[in-house]
């Protein structure tokens, strides 16, 4: 049985006639002791199957190691979503955890930007991104029934996008209780600015931006 009916599909087939360059869905499983890891790999190849634009690879977390390995994948259900085609290329940009729910929404939107190759952040943060000299990494603990999680998990994939020293983690929180714990997440969208700071709420650009700014210097 389709995860997808067929309302969502149609509403997914719209927003993907913004497409414009191709987008590898990469998908790391298991199918023994991981709750979420068959739907969330059906709930992708569903998706991908809505336009040509989009293709799928499906690996196993542990006889694909090395596969895990390059693109930096230590937790499972996950999918990267990557530039393919003439250009391609990967922006750091990950899902922990099944995106469903209110993040299913977030999931569409990046396949589209990732599409476009264009973050829609604005000239000042686009600045200040370009001024990082280290490695920034992103986590944003969601729940599928939050509704204000997708604006802080898409923010954060915009400057992944943006810039090629951020990665950022979209990471369900009940999912993974052990990071929910060690992150003290005690609501969410919590996002964890490289393991030291952190800001609560789906905040503006400039307001993350600063927080940002604060944790790096």
């Amino acid at each position: 049985m389709a995860l997808l009916n067929e309302d969502i599909q149609e509403q997914v087939r719209k927003e993907f006639e913004q497409l414009e360059g191709k987008v590898k869905l990469v998908v790391f499983t298991q199918e023994v002791e991981c709750q979420y890891c068959q739907e969330t790999r059906e709930l992708v190849e569903e998706v991908a199957a809505l336009s040509d634009k989009l293709t799928v690879e499906v690996y196993d977390f542990v006889a694909d190691k090395e596969q895990a390995e390059a693109y930096g994948i230590d937790k499972i259900p996950a999918v990267a979503i990557l530039a393919d085609g003439d250009t391609p290329k990967d922006y750091g940009i990950r899902f922990y955890g099944i995106p469903s729910g209110y993040e299913f929404s977030t999931l569409i939107e990046d396949i589209v930007m990732v599409s476009r190759r264009e973050s829609g952040l604005s000239e000042a943060t686009r600045q200040k991104l370009a001024q990082l000299t280290e490695p920034l990494h992103l986590q944003v603990f969601v729940t599928p029934t939050c509704p204000y999680c997708p604006r802080a998990v898409r923010l954060a994939h915009m400057m992944a996008l943006e810039s090629d020293l951020v990665k950022a983690d979209m990471v369900e929180a009940i999912e993974f209780p052990h990071l929910s714990a060690r992150y003290n997440v005690m609501g969410v969208p919590r996002t964890v600015i490289n393991d030291k700071e952190f800001i609560e709420g789906a905040v503006p650009e400039a307001m993350l931006m600063a927080r940002i700014q604060e944790a790096v210097n």
